[in-house]
């Protein structure tokens, strides 16, 4: 027996046109893990289905992601980008795992009570059931590490509950077939077929506020196009947005503790930082005391900088669809294979007849 492989998974949904706060939390994140990990990064297109079954544009949806992963440096020669509907081992093991998970797990995801609100009787089975799909998606690969934001965070905690059941409830059978894989949980060292993902949540800016309330994380839902700055923006607007950005009256304080209470401002500056790859602290030392009619500018030219040569590369690969079409199938094909691979043992541990 050996520890498991270091494989990096994560996914996008096809939903709404992606922004700054997907880049900064997100894409530049999954480009990072490249050069120290194998990765595979997926457009979960099922998962979309949860937000609305009925879409009008999906599979120019599903493009768009992958251009925006190709555009920001994600290299799928070397790692593996598909949409996951390519992959049906994927729902078969999303089947398996919601015979797994107990509705007690489910009921207590925050995402599912805020999206559900109070009208929770009426929503879909799909959208209770999204986080075992979730793990279903990670350990389809048997993904050692996920990439994620705080919001996803319990998910990745739930999908490390649903492997521990897996391997618990099958222990004699994995042990039988001899395809457990020693591993630590807490302080005991136990042998199981599903490996403990853990999240990656690091760097500055995982949560990238409105632009017009910085109370509100930045979403593709906000009806207000200026509460956010997408990916494929070209240079003026980026820099009319950031222009027009909410902010209080004050100059910028001299000192990171003096923007407790001003969102806005903190979150202009959590954006400047993370863009410029520095701290806070940092911004604050070169721009404290100045007027916001002196740091905006500024801004705009970095956001200018970073951003607008990826909003090119986005609309070139999108005005080229059989391209992405064709990254999306070579992916696939290799993503099926590895998932095949996982389903075939899984079968055999459950007692599943096969070919």
């Amino acid at each position: 027996m050996s520890a498991f492989k270091p494989l990096v998974f994560s996914g996008v949904q096809p939903t709404g046109n992606l922004h700054l706060g997907n880049y900064l939390g997100a894409l530049r994140k999954f480009v990072a893990l490249q050069a120290s990990h194998e990765c595979i990064y997926c457009v979960v297109d099922l998962h979309s289905l949860t937000a609305t079954l009925v879409h009008d544009d999906l599979a120019d949806q599903t493009r768009q992601i992958t251009a925006a992963f190709l555009a920001a440096g994600i290299d799928p020669n070397k790692h593996i980008v598909f949409n996951q509907s390519r992959v049906l081992q994927h729902a078969e093991l999303a089947w398996i795992f919601n015979c797994v998970a107990r509705i007690g797990w489910m009921n207590r995801m925050t995402q599912f009570k805020d999206k559900a609100g109070k009208d929770r009787e009426n929503s879909s089975l799909g959208l209770l059931a999204y986080p075992s799909l979730m793990a279903a998606d990670i350990l389809v690969y048997r993904a050692t590490h996920v990439p994620v934001g705080d919001d996803q965070k319990q998910h990745v905690e739930l999908t490390r509950d649903i492997a521990q059941k897996f391997n618990n409830d099958f222990s004699r059978r994995i042990a039988e077939l001899g395809v457990g894989v020693e591993m630590m949980v807490g302080e005991e060292k136990v042998n199981g077929f599903f490996p403990l993902a853990e999240p990656l949540i690091e760097g500055p800016a995982t949560r990238v506020m409105s632009l017009r309330d910085g109370s509100k994380k930045m979403s593709k839902s906000d009806p207000s196009d200026l509460s956010r700055i997408n990916l494929t923006d070209d240079a003026d607007t980026i820099a009319k947005k950031i222009k027009k950005a909410k902010t209080d009256p004050e100059p910028l304080p001299s000192d990171v503790r003096g923007l407790k209470g001003r969102p806005e401002a903190e979150n202009l500056v959590g954006i400047y930082a993370a863009l410029a790859e520095t701290t806070a602290e940092k911004v604050i030392a070169d721009f404290g005391g100045s007027p916001f009619s002196t740091f905006k500018p500024a801004l705009a030219d970095l956001a200018v900088e970073k951003l607008a040569p990826m909003a090119a590369e986005m609309r070139r690969l999108m005005a080229d669809p059989g391209h992405i079409d064709v990254v999306l199938r070579e992916g696939g094909a290799r993503a099926r294979g590895l998932a095949e691979a996982t389903m075939k043992t899984v079968r055999d541990i459950i007692g599943l007849l096969q070919d």
